[in-house]
């Protein structure tokens, strides 16, 4: 058995009951064991990885070059090639465009919305809360487990006419409009749900960050006088870039593949005023579309692969 120890050219593996380096030979065996027990792990995952999402997403690229259509299902290898005509009717149809506004709306005002609070909240836990911030930490984090139907049900009776929100509203002499009647409130609700359901992830991220940060960073600052906000935005933001960056990249794919919130709340309406690209896709292929929804989830997969390609370039030559 090994262990890792502090020597003079630095920390390396020793063996445990005499303090000693492996030699050469035995370094390549323990090497070579510990490789053999990572693949062990690893190749579950790769193989369901590989039978339930790589090849299928291949098949749906190259379903996507067809017409495929419901009725072929029972024959798939006797479709026509189209080629890119799929995806240039999925470009031009105005309902993908629709669902694509949708979905940039929720990215653009719901990715720094979420981030913003979520790195607030995490500040308070850091250093503001002295007592119970486990509980306060745990009530924070409860959207992210809560069942999603459950919240939408709760959401969908909270914003009615009669609901609690307008209730409230009527009590201080304002009329509540019909949230979810109405395009502009109906987005509201729905960006207000995906941001309560992703906060606490955030929050649980840049609380782990922030508590990576060197107390004596802090208290060098403090010794030349540098105030409270003043060492956050000078000193914690900055050396929280790496946690940005993973923060940044993960809810802008959770916000570009959007689907439980619009779905369960609005189904998409009023007027495909909430619709997401992913329900978008996922209505084509109830309706038997088939080649349009696996051209449109590539687009989805395409939309998604880019932004967060310039999110890692940009973020990470920044920091």
């Amino acid at each position: 058995m090994t262990q890792l120890a502090e020597k003079p050219g630095g920390v390396v593996r020793v063996h445990r009951a005499t303090g000693r380096a492996p030699s050469g030979r035995r370094r390549h065996h323990l090497t070579s064991t510990h490789g053999r027990i990572a693949w062990t792990f690893v190749t579950p995952f790769m193989i369901i990885f590989v039978l339930f999402t790589l090849i299928p997403a291949f098949m749906a690229l190259g379903f996507s070059f067809t017409d495929i259509k419901a009725s072929d299902v029972r024959n798939p290898f006797g479709v026509g090639f189209v080629y890119f005509d799929t995806f240039v009717k999925v470009l031009g149809n105005a309902g993908f465009q629709r669902s694509a506004l949708n979905t940039l709306i929720y990215v653009v005002i719901g990715v720094p919305v979420t981030m913003v609070i979520a790195f607030l909240l995490a500040l308070v836990l850091d250093a503001g809360i002295r007592r119970l911030k486990g509980l306060f930490r745990a009530l924070i984090y409860v959207p992210v487990i809560a069942n999603v139907v459950a919240a939408a049900v709760i959401w969908q009776y909270a914003f009615t006419n009669q609901g609690p929100i307008n209730s409230a509203l009527s009590t201080l002499g304002i009329t509540g409009p019909n949230w979810l009647s109405q395009p502009g409130t109906a987005v509201f609700v729905v960006l207000l749900l995906c941001i309560w359901r992703n906060i606490g992830t955030c929050m649980v991220l840049f609380l782990a960050g922030l508590q990576a940060v060197p107390e004596e960073v802090h208290e060098a600052a403090s010794l030349d006088g540098a105030g409270y906000w003043r060492r956050v935005a000078s000193m914690t933001v900055p050396l929280l870039q790496p946690t940005t960056l993973l923060v940044s990249v993960l809810m802008t794919v959770n916000f570009l593949n959007m689907f439980d919130e619009p779905f369960l709340v609005t189904n998409g309406g009023p007027l495909n005023s909430t619709r997401s690209i992913a329900q978008w896709v996922y209505e084509q292929f109830g309706y038997g579309n088939i080649a349009g929804s696996m051209a449109g989830s590539w687009v989805l997969l395409v939309i998604v692969l880019i932004i967060a390609f310039l999110q890692i370039r940009f973020l990470r030559s920044k920091a």
